[in-house]
């Protein structure tokens, strides 16, 4: 759409570099058509030159076919004969990249299906790597250099070595500030989110938490990518314990025109951010905390796979009965936790769920009791904090981390057996 303006820095920089190319060739192709060829030539070589400075092969090799024809109806021999010398070398730039493109399509296509695809691609993704290498370094285009560095990190991310991904963003963004990166095609943002959810799973929760601060202001709110940031913003702050941050960030992302216009799934990650929160810090208001139990008591499993945030439901629903002290409802999801743990928990990358979900049963093994349940989950506490975090292969996701769900588990334990000493020492009074 050329009402579309790209000009905004918020906005991808690659974008406004394309467009610029789109309007020369839209200009130029009526004007051959017109058999103004003269013109025409001159704005194809303009094309062909913004195309070449945002390394877009694919355009180059486009104006480059068009000032072969013009060559031929205008009969200049000497330029057709450059003309075919430059398009040869294009072509044969394009088809390596677009070598290097099936490959990260493909990756692509696993990264995004189910969990056994995923898993089935921690084995392949060392040579798919390496194969991207060679090309890159027989090309050296911007191109190559982003599938590989895609791909780099969607590696790292699979088996949850986010140390590396921190790494490689800062690599990359120090290559960008020397002039090693395109800058018209490079999307600073994507590294910089990279960088900040990276963090959050190596459990850098303080340090990134002001990097996303920091990144939070490149992001235009009208994009997708302004909601994807948010929410890793919003986790780090829960991560840090920002708990008031936390929620000013979802009334934020709340307030936003475009919130509507996310995928159902995207809206419901919100509602599950949000009653994480106000269990958390819970809300003075009626009307809110009747929302609140509704929601936790309906709120649907997202995914048929079990991948995403199937466990942090499960979780915050035992959390919810465990605090109401309501036993029928607390053991209705004790035989869900049960045999959750029992299909879908078997994996050595899933112990962390697994530690946790044995310690939430010895809650109700150990009939509720304090000290026994802080003494004999103390070994599975140690477990858990030496346990790595999963990679991305393995799906689930700690909106709040389990060794702090722990403490406010235990918190819980505490407020009930107060109130029930409250209470019994009410009836002894009256009797």
């Amino acid at each position: 759409m050329y009402f579309l303006d790209q000009t905004d820095p918020r906005h991808i920089a690659s974008k406004r570099y394309e467009q610029q190319c789109l309007g020369l060739l839209h200009q130029a192709k009526i004007l051959a058509g017109e058999g103004e060829y003269k013109m025409a030539e001159k704005l194809f070589r303009k094309f062909i030159r913004v195309a070449e400075d945002a390394e877009y092969t694919a355009y180059s090799v486009l104006g480059a076919r068009f000032l072969r024809i013009i060559y031929a109806e205008m009969r200049q021999p000497a330029k057709y004969k450059k003309v075919i010398k430059q398009l040869a070398a294009y072509q044969a730039q394009l088809a390596l990249e677009e070598e290097a493109e099936v490959l990260y399509a493909d990756i692509k296509m696993a990264l995004n299906h189910k969990v056994r695809s995923r898993k089935f691609l921690l084995h392949q993704m060392p040579v798919y790597q390496h194969k991207l290498e060679q090309i890159h370094k027989k090309v050296k285009s911007y191109n190559t250099f982003h599938f590989l560095y895609v791909t780099r990190l969607s590696k790292e991310e699979l088996v949850g070595n986010y140390e590396e991904i921190i790494k490689i963003t800062s690599v990359t963004e120090k290559a960008r500030k020397q002039g090693k990166i395109n800058d018209k095609r490079f999307d600073k943002r994507f590294n910089n989110y990279m960088s900040v959810y990276a963090h959050l799973r190596c459990r850098k929760a303080v340090k990134g938490l002001a990097l996303a601060e920091e990144y939070f202001k490149d992001f235009h709110y009208s994009s997708g990518n302004w909601f994807y940031f948010l929410e890793t913003y919003l986790l780090l702050a829960v991560h840090a314990k920002q708990y008031g941050q936390a929620f000013e960030l979802l009334q934020q992302a709340r307030k936003n025109p475009y919130y509507r216009k996310q995928r159902v799934a995207a809206q419901q990650r919100w509602e599950l951010y949000e009653a994480y929160i106000q269990f958390v810090r819970p809300e003075q208001s009626p009307v809110k905390m009747r929302y609140f139990t509704q929601f936790v008591q309906t709120v649907p499993d997202y995914s048929r796979d079990k991948q995403g945030y199937n466990v942090a439901i499960l979780i915050l629903q035992f959390l919810h009965f465990l605090r109401r002290r309501d036993i029928e409802g607390l053991l209705a999801r004790l035989e869900g936790l049960r045999k959750y743990e029992q299909r879908h928990l078997r994996d050595p990358a899933t112990l962390r769920s697994q530690l946790f979900f044995r310690m939430l049963l010895m809650t109700v093994k150990e009939n509720f009791v304090l000290a026994v349940c802080e003494k004999k989950a103390a070994p599975l506490l140690e477990r858990l904090k030496a346990a790595p975090q999963p990679g991305e292969a393995y799906g689930e996701i700690e909106i709040i981390p389990y060794e702090d769900l722990w403490e406010l588990t235990l918190g819980i334990l505490r407020q009930n057996q107060m109130e029930q000493a409250a209470i019994e020492h009410a009836e002894r009074n009256r009797t």
